[in-house]
């Protein structure tokens, strides 16, 4: 599996049936969602040209795609992939009062899976992990899909069965159920997973959503200085 996220999104409603139904991005919506997520950063469109979601799912460091429509607001930015996604820096839980927000973020190299679900600004689940580090963040109910990833349903069976190799050390690989979180979030996944329980089929397709991209700079420490002598005027 080869699969990497970066994810954060706003709803207000589910995510699948706004991807489905969502307008054609629009640059000056994706632009302001940012100036409010990122105030005194310095954005640069480059190609105004939207990214598919294929493409923004795992945007190269530095840059920050986005999308804003009614009910949703979808961000991808590789400063989100907290190793305790319980940390998410507070202006950005802020900015989901009143709406669900879901981070999603993995990483295939090391084979690490961090997801969190807030509600109105309050945390109700965080999970984050990886076979190396092990369980490093588990806050909050366990979500109705990852029941049977927990109970060991879909264990990582062994490459050869001839070699004594030693067992996984977790009861599942963490990006089957990253695929299996994005399905239940978004309506879409990237690789797939264990489908023996007869998992739905996606509903989006991750080339028929866009989204665009920003290079983004953050603020020198003078403009920092200055922001804040005229916020005092």
């Amino acid at each position: 599996m080869g699969a990497k996220t970066a994810l954060l999104a706003y709803a207000e409603a589910a995510i699948a049936d706004v991807l489905q139904d969502a307008p054609a991005p629009d640059l000056d919506q994706a632009a302001a969602l940012l100036a409010r997520i990122r105030p005194g950063h310095r954005l640069d469109a480059g190609n105004d040209e939207p990214w598919a979601l294929a493409e923004a799912l795992y945007p190269p460091e530095g840059t920050v795609c986005a999308l804003s429509v009614p009910g949703l607001d979808l961000i991808c930015d590789q400063e989100v992939m907290l190793g305790l996604p319980s940390q998410l820096p507070e202006h950005l839980v802020a900015a989901g009062r009143g709406r669900r927000l879901y981070l999603h973020a993995m990483h295939s190299v090391s084979d690490w899976l961090a997801f969190a679900v807030w509600d109105d600004g309050r945390l109700v689940r965080s999970l984050s992990l990886s076979p190396d580090g092990g369980i490093v963040e588990d806050i909050g109910e366990r979500l109705p899909f990852e029941l049977p990833y927990w109970e060991g349903r879909y264990p990582v069976e062994p490459e050869d069965e001839d070699e004594d190799d030693e067992p996984y050390p977790l009861p599942f690989h963490p990006l089957e159920l990253g695929e299996r979180a994005m399905l239940d979030f978004f309506g879409f996944y990237v690789e797939g997973f264990s489908d023996e329980d007869g998992a739905p089929e996606p509903v989006v397709s991750l080339w028929d959503v866009g989204l665009h991209a920003f290079r983004m700079t953050a603020p020198t420490e003078d403009e920092v200085t200055l922001a804040r002598i005229a916020a005092r005027d």
